[in-house]
């Protein structure tokens, strides 16, 4: 089951939701652990790390945290390609050149892949998935939401290619901004209005236009709010959270804005990781290690695409 929501509120802020567990103290994941029912796991927690980030303390029974306790994002990108049969190369978001045709565009926002490799709990996860933009218009930004929640199974991705989140997006002068968050919805209450809100008006991407519109705001605080109030119940663990601002500039600590596809994969080191050791392999449509294309990535990543559009 799955619905889409839009949100735009009157600020430029970066917008806040309730924390990913990974950026909790052992101490308060603990509590959020025993919500779950790892209570015995729960314990150990508790006990070993205190006041320690979850992120930074191993999985009983492991020699290394679970993959969604990480907080930190690897992120690549892949350009454009006519190759059907080849490996592509993966470049980091911060070493392509802008695309400087987008520049005071319009432009199409696209969910390419969803890959749960391991979310609390197991089976199958129903994942609330919030995509955050700024929408500039008239010399104003408009922050812009779309929400959606996917069934995924444990190890698996969600069943999309090409999802459309932002139809005609309008990108400023000097870029456009982006956030991710995703929780993983286990509150069976939640889960039934999820249900409820399953439409297909709800299931299309959120088209905007170049001019402001008076009557958007009056539907979109609602999103935000679901947003929060979900990602606060017992039960209920926010796992990914991310933000990109994709520019024009040549800031070698930042991010490019082109057309193409973005990746942000959730690793415990974002210094250590080495996108030269990953390719897309078209044959299958996946990410996967340079010297086994048929691997996979063992972690959790989404994909989304940047499109131009014509007018």
């Amino acid at each position: 089951m799955s619905f889409r929501r839009l949100n735009i509120m009157p600020t430029k802020a970066f917008q806040q939701f309730h924390p990913v567990i990974g950026s909790l103290t052992a101490y308060q994941a603990s509590n959020k652990l025993e919500e779950i029912g790892y209570s015995d796991i729960a314990k150990t927690i508790r006990f070993e790390g205190g006041e320690k980030l979850f992120s930074s303390i191993n999985w009983p029974g492991s020699n290394q945290p679970r993959p969604w306790q990480y907080t930190s994002h690897a992120f690549g990108f892949i350009s454009p390609t006519s190759s059907k049969t080849e490996p592509v190369d993966i470049i980091e978001a911060g070493g392509i050149e802008p695309d400087t045709s987008l520049r005071n565009s319009r432009i199409k926002v696209a969910l390419s892949r969803l890959r749960v490799f391991d979310y609390p709990g197991g089976g199958i996860h129903q994942i609330l998935f919030d995509f955050y933009g700024q929408n500039q218009v008239q010399g104003q930004t408009e922050d812009v939401h779309f929400t959606q929640t996917y069934r995924v199974q444990q190890g698996e991705q969600a069943g999309i290619i090409g999802y459309p989140v932002f139809i005609g997006l309008n990108v400023g002068s000097e870029g456009v901004d982006f956030q991710c968050h995703t929780v993983n919805v286990k509150n069976e209450e939640d889960e039934k209005l999820i249900e409820f809100l399953d439409s297909d008006i709800f299931k299309k991407g959120l088209s905007l236009v170049s001019t402001l519109n008076p009557a958007v705001p009056v539907i979109t605080s609602f999103a935000t709010g679901l947003t929060n109030a979900i990602a606060n119940r017992n039960s209920n663990v926010g796992v990914q959270q991310f933000y990109m601002g994709l520019d024009f500039s040549d800031n070698p600590m930042g991010a490019r804005l082109a057309q193409g596809s973005y990746i942000a994969v959730q690793v415990p080191r974002a210094e250590e990781w080495d996108w030269t050791k990953w390719v897309f392999n078209p044959k299958n449509g996946q990410i996967v290690p340079r010297d086994n294309l048929t691997g996979s990535v063992p972690y959790n990543y989404l994909v989304f695409s940047v499109d131009k559009m014509s007018s």
